[in-house]
């Protein structure tokens, strides 16, 4: 018997996996495709990384924790998972992105007036009323290689893993709980799961809802131009008065300008195992490139390469991470900004299947709190 199972092995799940293993716990890992794979919501190259988060004021924590062992483990691989080249949240003063940025807790921030945003970053065609908030500590984060890093240290640690293994049945009872797959059946003290859009499936009372959301990448009209590498054209996210808005950030040797859009209500609720994986120029495409076309008018509105991906929202747009019974823990609900904390929620979620002093007060991701 195993102590801890953790089911799903994307960013949460991948994360958990590595913060129990280094704490020597007998630990096992499920995940249902390949590791790092591109079906689910942890994919796509790269990631915005930000501490000054909107969202909600206790997640400059958990971001800070998530730096704090990514550094860690990059100096023990030799590799980089997270660099600091800053980002903006841009809009209106009363934006989400400017007052949210503005309330984090603990976060390095630096107010930009609309003169000084326009000065710094010419490349943006803002509203009069545009201003901006500067986070020093934010940059990008990268999808793949950081969850096949967590899963690989896991391993090294002692963790077992499954990868191309489907589970079918989670039974929980008081002596413990069994993880069943077509090829193995798994007996633990506690259960991690962490399915991300397939949560809902294996916890049908927990009320999520995917939607399908491509990723683009577009490059300058001007080929030469280097107003839009990543140094010049660091991470941002900008809402508009209407609402909606943009983010992404810039390009550097080995990936091109990312750039998505934010408020398009469609593609929601849908069944992450039917995801439509064509890419409609029409419905997908021409949104987008008409909001570039009129926000950054020296980036050519059409994209270079896109690929589908899954966002996961919950009922508040906010994690839904920590225990959920006597013997099951959960993770998901990433709700478009998940990534750039998973290092940290693995931490967390260590903890509470281990019964340690949480390092930050976690309630406002508690899944009971519906």
């Amino acid at each position: 018997m195993a102590d801890v199972v953790v089911v799903g092995l994307g960013a949460f799940g991948s994360a958990a996996l590595w913060r129990l293993a280094a704490r020597g716990v007998d630990v096992v890992g499920i995940e249902r495709q390949g590791i790092g794979h591109a079906f689910g919501s942890s994919h796509g190259t790269t990631r915005l990384f930000r501490v000054a988060c909107m969202e909600h004021p206790g997640l400059t924590a958990i971001a800070r924790k998530s730096l704090a062992l990514w550094t860690e483990l990059g100096e023990r691989t030799g590799a980089t998972y997270v660099r600091q080249t800053g980002s903006l949240n841009v809009g209106a003063p009363g934006s989400q992105p400017v007052k949210g940025a503005r309330a984090a807790a603990g976060a390095r921030t630096r107010d930009l007036t609309h003169d000084e945003l326009h000065q710094r970053f010419p490349q943006y065609q803002l509203a009069a009323d545009d201003v901006a908030v500067w986070d020093p500590d934010a940059g990008i984060c990268y999808a793949e290689p950081t969850v096949r890093a967590h899963v690989a240290e896991a391993e090294r640690l002692g963790a077992t893993v499954y990868p191309h293994t489907m589970v079918t049945a989670i039974d929980v009872r008081p002596d413990g709980v069994t993880v069943r797959t077509p090829t193995t059946t798994i007996t633990a003290e506690q259960v991690v799961i962490a399915t991300g859009a397939w949560l809902s499936k294996l916890v049908p009372d927990v009320t999520l809802s995917p939607r399908r959301t491509p990723l683009f990448w577009f490059q300058p009209k001007d080929p030469a131009s280097d107003a839009f590498r990543l140094r010049n054209f660091p991470s941002f996210i900008w809402e508009f008065a209407d609402g909606r808005g943009l983010w992404g950030h810039g390009s550097d040797e080995d990936f091109l300008v990312k750039v998505g859009l934010d408020g398009a209500d469609r593609d929601r609720d849908v069944d992450p195992d039917e995801l439509d994986r064509y890419i409609h120029p029409r419905k997908d495409i021409a949104e987008l490139s008409g909001a570039i076309a009129q926000h950054f008018p020296d980036l050519d509105p059409e994209p270079v390469k896109l690929m589908p991906c899954m966002v996961t929202d919950s009922l508040d747009g906010q994690f839904l991470v920590g225990r959920y019974g006597d013997r099951v823990l959960i993770a998901g609900g990433d709700s478009g900004h998940g990534f750039k904390h998973c290092a940290g929620i693995g931490e967390l979620l260590a903890q509470q299947t281990t019964k340690e002093t949480p390092y930050t007060d976690a309630s406002f991701v508690d899944p009971h709190r519906f």
